[in-house]
């Protein structure tokens, strides 16, 4: 199983960022899928989970600005970030959990928002 995000940077406020996950090792498309994000000195933050049947859910902190979708014949996981503020600066990961309840991380990708 691999998880590869891309596409963070350095933004300044109210700008946009997309996330990427390509995923491989394992049928994409029969697993839930999330992003997860941690700050400087914080614990990992749930951001948003979208299902196999395409719900989508958010945390009240990014509702309304992010948005989360999958494209299966790509295998891959996205997350659409606008109206960004200093408070989303963290490392952005995708995870899934598999059989037997064992959860997946990749690598990370570091989003900046700084004026």
């Amino acid at each position: 199983v691999q998880l590869v995000e891309s596409g963070g940077g350095m933004v300044q406020p109210g700008g946009s960022l997309r996330l990427s996950c390509a995923a491989s090792g394992f049928t994409f498309s029969s697993y839930d899928m999330s992003w997860v994000r941690q700050a400087p000195g914080q614990g990992p933050e749930w951001v948003s989970s979208i299902n196999t049947g395409g719900n989508k859910y958010y945390a009240d902190s990014v509702k309304g600005r992010f948005t989360i979708s999958r494209d299966n014949a790509k295998n891959t996981l996205y997350l659409q970030m606008n109206s960004l503020k200093p408070e989303d600066t963290a490392v952005y990961y995708c995870k899934t959990v598999l059989v037997g309840d064992r959860e997946y991380w990749g690598q990370g990708t570091q989003v900046t928002v700084s004026s």
